[in-house]
């Protein structure tokens, strides 16, 4: 399986863990890398080392639950009414939507996994408060 499909997915499952855990509604900035990646996320206090170990412990429990991966094209119009479209470019009457079981649904032009199970272990590997309500989450992939 290639790496970044497996560290694309596992934004996916962070930004939801996120979601859920912290309100953060999105990620503001990423980065993928076949080593290490990173994303930014806007809470409402500051992140903490035990923040960042249950954020890995929920990511891994995703991940173990193997939701499968699937994607569909919604009508531009629909995709307005449900999602934050700040990625879509000007110009386009359809939104490709990934769905990770229930979990989680955005949209999303990249490439995945068929089920979370195959990502591997997430290992969050430090983070960095950029401001007072900005943190930035350093994760890698292992087997």
């Amino acid at each position: 399986m290639d790496i970044m499909n497996r560290m694309h997915s596992a934004e996916h499952l962070l930004t939801a863990v996120m979601r859920r855990d912290f309100g953060a509604p999105r990620n503001i900035e990423m980065h993928l890398g076949p080593k290490k990646s990173k994303c930014d996320y806007e809470i409402s206090r500051p992140f903490t080392a035990e923040d960042l170990a249950a954020v890995q412990s929920a990511v891994n429990a995703e991940i173990d639950e193997d939701h499968p991966v699937s994607d569909e094209s919604i009508p531009l119009d629909q995709a307005r009414q449900f999602f934050d479209l700040w990625k879509v470019p000007e110009g386009v009457s359809t939104v490709r939507i990934v769905h990770m079981g229930a979990l989680t649904s955005m949209p999303c032009s990249g490439n995945h996994v068929a089920h979370t199970a195959e990502i591997g272990r997430f290992r969050a590997k430090s983070f960095t408060m950029k401001t007072d309500t900005i943190v930035r989450i350093r994760y890698t992939i292992e087997e």
